[in-house]
């Protein structure tokens, strides 16, 4: 089943909303720990460049307590591949297509807000 952005927000506005606890996969409760990559799905919303000037930190998970495995910046091209919640807000598994590398990055430092589908976790 693929979850949209969208989708997974609204469910998890409702939840806190509500108090209810809510165990589908569209939830945005969970986060990516250090070292957990994401599942091979790739959101196929196109390829978006890092706007020039710009850099983020490609990490082993969703926090910055994880380590940096890479970084996207200036111009590079990434495939989005799923977000999930994370330290402050959400974060999307990226892999930079300019050097090989891959990681979480914060959705507000992504162009677009990072990916739209959710990875499930």
């Amino acid at each position: 089943m693929r979850v949209t952005r969208g989708v997974t927000l609204a469910v998890a506005a409702l939840t806190a909303s509500t108090g209810l606890v809510a165990g589908t996969a569209g939830t945005a409760s969970a986060s990516a720990s250090c070292g957990r990559a994401a599942p091979a799905d790739i959101d196929a919303s196109g390829w978006p460049r890092m706007p020039a000037g710009v850099s983020a930190n490609e990490r082993s998970g969703s926090s910055t307590g994880c380590g940096v495995r890479g970084w996207a910046d200036n111009q590079d091209e990434l495939d989005y591949h799923c977000f999930t919640s994370g330290e402050n807000g959400t974060w999307t598994y990226v892999r930079n297509n300019s050097d090989g590398s891959a990681g979480w990055v914060k959705d507000s430092l992504l162009p677009g807000y990072g990916s739209n589908l959710y990875c499930g976790f």
